[in-house]
């Protein structure tokens, strides 16, 4: 097996992403559950602010960012999450770092991958877990465009200094289109900060994405100035649409797409890594079961996930400008059968 990753290695920086239901019980097949929750978020509680900074509403059981705080679900940071991976896989997958695909083109005996760098080679079954902007998916099944469903807005994230002095404690404040959420991470060494804006599609400019983040960071009366600062100067800064993908089909011939190059639900829906987790699960488990026919196995990847998809992505839109609700998050991160 191989995995081809365009950055030079793993990545640092990223917002806490959360593992939930039927997810943990995928990490816990895959060996990482304790280690895991050893390096989970632990977070007392949040603030909800004002435009001035002036605290509105704050809890001790819930936070916007994880959910209930008595939950057995797991809170872990992007990076965290991917080492743990990474780390248990590297001795038996070949990691292609600092390459990307170029070509694909199958044949009776597989698909004739070309790389950027790599010489070309020929595999069984190619699987497209590159993300919302996925190459593969462009590759096989045609432009981005075609796929993706803007949901009015943009999130940044970025890391810096705890400046604020937070001590495993959130706070969130929105105003007028804009908003944030702020975390301690690292023994409150370090912040997170997830900042977005209401807008229409922008241009993907990396450039031109944080001019606009950090001019409207600025504008905000309670610690703009100081944030955007953060932002300009943030190596790990990242910014891009809230969209989902939604697809008639996640495979054609010996392609096909995992997590979210095939169904992003969006970072607004808390579930994309738990829906990559568990649809590489299922996707293994239906290939194991019929090794030599990949139709089929694409079929029952198909036809297991779709119900889950459906109901983790409308997590997204069912309450705008805020979170869904406990129930429906209850029903959706639990609503698949690893061994169904």
């Amino acid at each position: 097996m191989t995995v081809v990753e365009r950055g030079t290695g793993l990545r640092p920086g990223g917002q806490a992403v959360d593992v939930r239901g039927v997810a943990l019980d995928v990490v816990e097949r895959m060996g990482l559950l304790a280690e895991a929750r050893a390096v989970r978020t632990r977070m007392r509680g949040m603030s909800v602010l004002d435009a001035d900074g002036k605290e509105v509403h704050r809890s001790t059981e819930v936070a916007y960012s994880s959910g209930r705080l008595d939950s057995d679900d797991i809170e872990i940071l992007r990076e965290d999450l991917v080492r743990l991976i990474h780390e248990r896989t590297r001795d038996d997958v070949e990691y292609l770092f600092g390459d990307t695909v170029t070509a694909l083109d199958e044949g009776a005996a597989g698909v004739r991958v070309q790389f950027a760098g790599e010489a070309p080679r020929t595999y069984d079954l190619v699987i497209g877990a590159d993300g919302l902007h996925s190459t593969v998916r462009r590759l096989a099944f045609g432009p981005e465009e075609r796929f993706a469903h803007h949901l009015g807005s943009y999130l940044s994230v970025f890391g810096t200094d705890n400046f604020l002095g937070l001590e495993d404690w959130q706070v969130w404040l929105r105003d007028g289109e804009a908003g944030f959420g702020i975390m301690p991470v690292r023994g409150n060494t370090e912040l997170r900060v997830a900042f977005g804006i209401e807008s229409g599609p922008l241009e993907r400019d990396a450039g031109a994405l944080r001019r606009i983040i950090t001019e409207r960071l600025a504008s905000i009366r309670w610690e703009g100035p100081r944030l955007a600062e953060a932002a300009l100067g943030a190596p790990d800064f990242y910014c891009d649409a809230m969209a989902q993908i939604r697809m008639d089909s996640w495979s054609l011939g010996r392609v096909a797409l995992l997590g979210d190059a095939g169904y992003c639900p969006s970072p607004l829906s808390g579930q994309g890594t738990s829906l990559a987790l568990v649809g590489a699960h299922v996707l293994a488990d239906c290939l194991a079961r019929t090794p030599e026919d990949h139709a089929s196995a694409f079929a029952c990847y198909e036809g297991r996930m779709r119900p889950f998809v459906a109901l983790n992505q409308a997590l997204a839109t069912e309450n705008p400008g805020g979170p869904a609700s406990e129930a429906s998050v209850e029903l959706a991160k639990n609503a698949l059968s690893l061994d169904g």
